[in-house]
């Protein structure tokens, strides 16, 4: 039997979401993402983007590095040599260390030549920030789209709805800092 800190990352989500009550509509309320990801991301199907870890971080009002089990903080620890995490489409290195105190996440995140994050668009409380060190980037908030080259950047309300893709030819780098209230 699992001990409860080497559960699932999904499942010590749906766990806490159970322990305080919430429904999964609740938790989209609180969220703003949709149930049904949620739940794909509960039941193990779905890794979740970084702004819904910060999402889900704030509405259990616990640190994201508390979500990360036993078992997941010795992969990390493992993996520490590269710091490189993948996320479906992308691979981001964090490249600062949460703590309930800080307010700034700053992140190096890669797009493979012709990728798109793939699932659901981004959306989560504060600004955020993003710099194309290599590459070129595709930007869409709400409805503006913008195209960014190496070089270039954009700083934008990251309540809004926003997704990423990376039309080139070739890996795009990006430095990327989330400020989060």
């Amino acid at each position: 039997m699992k001990k409860k800190d080497d559960a699932t990352f999904g499942a010590r989500i749906r766990a806490l979401r159970l322990e305080k009550g919430l429904s999964l509509e609740d938790l989209a309320g609180e969220t703003g993402y949709p149930p049904e990801l949620l739940g794909r991301v509960e039941d193990g199907l779905v890794a979740p983007p970084v702004a819904l870890v910060l999402q889900l971080g704030r509405a259990f009002r616990v640190d994201i590095e508390q979500l990360a089990g036993e078992t997941e903080r010795r992969a990390t620890q493992r993996r520490a040599r590269s710091h490189k995490k993948r996320v479906a489409s992308y691979a981001y290195t964090p490249l600062t260390n949460p703590a309930p105190d800080k307010h700034l996440r700053a992140y190096l995140v890669s797009l493979e030549a012709h990728e798109d994050h793939k699932g659901v668009e981004y959306h989560h409380e504060g600004e955020e920030f993003i710099y194309v060190l290599e590459g070129s980037l595709v930007v869409r908030v709400g409805r503006n789209v913008t195209t960014l080259e190496k070089g270039s950047s954009i700083h934008f309300n990251s309540a809004l709805h926003h997704t990423l893709s990376n039309p080139s030819d070739l890996k795009t780098e990006l430095l990327v800092v989330i400020y989060v209230p």
